[in-house]
């Protein structure tokens, strides 16, 4: 239960200016506890984040999973696999993969861009086309491509990248940006996620024809100026630029400051660009401050760390892996950050997907494996094998499928449906507007597929 992990702690006073308002972070208390917006507690001024990440740290307390053992737990985590009974095994995400993979091209336009959403039941498509949602599906589609190649996947992915490279403009300060449709502004996000398309494309393909590798390398090069061009004085990102007017705003978005941090790190890691290395360090402090210690400030359950929980997290243990300054600092931070998705959004009792969370959890796995902290790594792999056991039975004609009441009962040989992952269980008897639920969403089904890739990487890998 939720009151057994949540931490009661007030933030350190030592060495912060007087000018900073402190909030007791209540155990138990979701944002209604905290009181009406206009007066939540905020910290203003600098704190001391190692500190403050680390006093953190040390009032979370990792469940034992006692389920997970048959027989005594190991106290080292090079015994954890062994000893652990897991619900899930390569050959099931193996085969969730292929399916998913198919799923995500079938729902390419020849174009190069994608359709977004489909209530199977109806055989009906919905709307939700946006720039965001189209650069992400591309980004999909490139970690599908890099885990297994295939001549399908690298087929997709030119596409993509032409139907992208048409809607091409020139950013501010001779970099490179894009204008989708009518739309007035681009979002930070959409040119990250574009950019991480490219560059897990690089990473893999090692025969391109030069002209295009030249284009590919030319166009990145244009995006990640653009990119550290939105950096705003405190290390985040604007989260949106204006193409008319060639301008900045001055608000950024969690999302596409974890978006843009990843892009930035894999850049300088794989490609290197290790020019982006102080723009990167400076986007590391700066959002690790804010949505960690100063968004749980306002609210224990932030919404702000929810946005940027599995981009932060993805980017993190790069950076951790890199050894850049203050690594082991942002090693704190991925653990702080999965405690915090485990045990304060709790995400496994979750009823909508949450695949995107999983992407963050095996962040915070790698990073408790590599510092052989036996009760992190036991915690983080007891809900990552449990969740990704559950959402796997969500997908249509899956691996799992037969262990999902509904799926059983709703047999579908509807090709749009094959492959693809719900958002939820089961239909709603009561559902919002806003909300999907047995609807499929190539955004899930590319999010559950990146998942799927890391596990089958970092959880249960090839012996």
């Amino acid at each position: 239960m939720k009151n057994d992990h949540t931490f009661n702690r007030k933030l350190a006073v030592v060495g912060l200016s007087a000018a900073v308002i402190i909030a007791g972070i209540v155990s138990g208390c979701k944002s209604g506890c905290q009181g009406s917006p206009g007066s939540r507690n905020i910290i203003s001024g600098p704190i001391d984040l190692p500190k403050e990440i680390k006093s953190v740290l040390n009032e979370q307390k990792w469940d034992k999973r006692i389920a997970l053992f048959k027989g005594k737990p190991p106290t080292e985590t090079s015994q954890l696999l062994g000893a652990a009974t897991l619900k899930l095994n390569r050959d099931i995400l193996q085969k969730s993969f292929l399916l998913g993979t198919d799923f995500l091209l079938k729902y390419q336009f020849p174009e190069g861009n994608f359709r977004y959403q489909y209530d199977w039941l109806a055989k009906t498509w919905k709307k939700g086309d946006n720039q965001v949602r189209q650069t992400g599906a591309l980004w999909g589609l490139a970690l599908c491509h890099r885990y297994q190649p295939s001549e399908k996947t690298k087929a997709g992915l030119l596409k993509g990248f032409e139907f992208w490279f048409e809607r091409t403009i020139s950013g501010p300060e001779d970099t490179l940006t894009v204008k989708y449709k009518n739309d007035k502004r681009t979002s930070t996000g959409t040119v990250a996620l574009l950019a991480l398309a490219i560059i897990e494309y690089l990473r893999v393909e090692k025969e391109i024809p030069a002209e295009f590798e030249q284009k590919l390398k030319t166009h990145l090069k244009g995006y990640l100026g653009f990119l550290k061009w939105m950096q705003l004085p405190n290390g985040q990102f604007a989260s949106k630029y204006s193409v008319s007017g060639k301008s900045k705003n001055d608000d950024s978005s969690p999302y596409f400051d974890g978006e843009t941090l990843l892009c930035l790190v894999k850049a300088a890691r794989y490609l290197g660009y290790g020019e982006l290395v102080p723009v990167i360090e400076k986007a590391a402090r700066g959002t690790a401050e804010t949505y960690t210690i100063r968004a749980w400030a306002e609210d224990e359950d932030s919404n702000r760390t929810k946005g940027f929980y599995q981009w932060g997290s993805m980017a993190f243990v790069e950076y951790y892996d890199a050894k850049w300054k203050d690594y082991e600092l942002y090693g704190d931070v991925t653990l702080a950050l999965g405690w915090w998705m485990i045990h304060t959004h709790e995400t496994l009792e979750r009823r909508l997907n949450t695949s995107y969370a999983l992407e963050g959890l095996i962040s915070a796995y790698r990073i408790a494996q590599k510092r052989a902290d036996i009760k992190a790594a036991t915690d983080l792999l007891y809900v990552i094998d449990r969740m990704l056991y559950k959402l796997t039975s969500w997908q249509i004609n899956g691996p799992l499928a037969d262990k999902n009441e509904f799926l059983t009962e709703t047999p579908t040989q509807d090709e749009w449906a094959h492959g693809g992952v719900m958002n939820k269980a089961k239909p709603a008897k009561r559902p919002k507007r806003t909300t999907t639920y047995h609807e499929l969403r190539v955004d899930v089904t590319q999010h559950q597929m990146h998942a799927v890739t890391l596990a089958l990487r970092y959880v249960y890998p090839s012996p």
